[in-house]
């Protein structure tokens, strides 16, 4: 569903043959997470972020993801590490076939979440993880599959785990901040491109985009 479409719990409901109990409790975890929110006499809608408001998250990232990176180069077991390691090339080996919809594979094959996790800084996970992880995911499956930036972003992973090979925490950091500047970028390029179109186009392409 695009960015600020209204939820119709009855087509829902239908369309996926469950109850309206259950479809309802659904949404509610959808609202916990800040995917869905709900106003008094409109109903429930797919969140909508402003340009500055997800400009906002990236900076919040690049201090909190650098921080987790560091963190996470010193208490990540090697084979914890060697896993990271095994993301990155299945990435490679995704991307130089064409199929761009890595990045929207499940949680446990996230790049990101892995280093996160593996900070074992509990503060920091529910932080992350909780607070805006979902929401980062959601915006990042309608920017991540556009060319050249998975290129870039197999590059920019391959190093950081370099870095965490070798137990270097502060270069693991300065890189993972540079790529989460570099995703800014891109995210805010594509932003700007999306609002340029009509609006017709914009529903079409965020929804063929989180739908990729």
């Amino acid at each position: 569903m695009a960015p600020g479409q209204k939820i119709s719990e009855p087509e829902l409901a239908g369309s996926y043959g469950v109850s309206r109990g259950s479809l309802r409790e659904a949404i509610a975890r959808l609202e916990s997470s800040n995917l869905v929110e709900r106003k008094p006499n409109v109903g429930a809608r797919v969140i909508t972020l402003s340009i500055d408001e997800l400009m906002e998250i990236y900076h919040i990232r690049e201090a909190l993801e650098g921080m987790a990176a560091r963190i996470a180069a010193g208490n990540m077991e090697p084979d914890q590490i060697a896993e990271l390691r095994k993301i990155v090339e299945r990435q490679r080996k995704e991307i130089s076939s064409g199929n761009y919809a890595y990045f929207l594979k499940e949680v446990d094959l996230d790049f990101h979440f892995r280093i996160i996790q593996g900070s074992r800084n509990k503060r920091l996970i529910r932080l992350l993880c909780q607070d805006l992880y979902d929401l980062v995911r959601f915006y990042r499956a309608s920017f991540s599959a556009s060319s050249p930036r998975p290129e870039q972003a197999y590059e920019e992973h391959s190093a950081i785990v370099a870095a965490m090979e070798r137990g270097d925490g502060e270069m693991a950091e300065l890189l993972m901040r540079h790529h989460i500047r570099a995703s800014r970028e891109n995210a805010r390029k594509s932003f700007e491109a999306m609002q340029e179109q009509p609006a017709g186009q914009q529903t079409k392409q965020s929804t063929a985009a989180s739908a990729t």
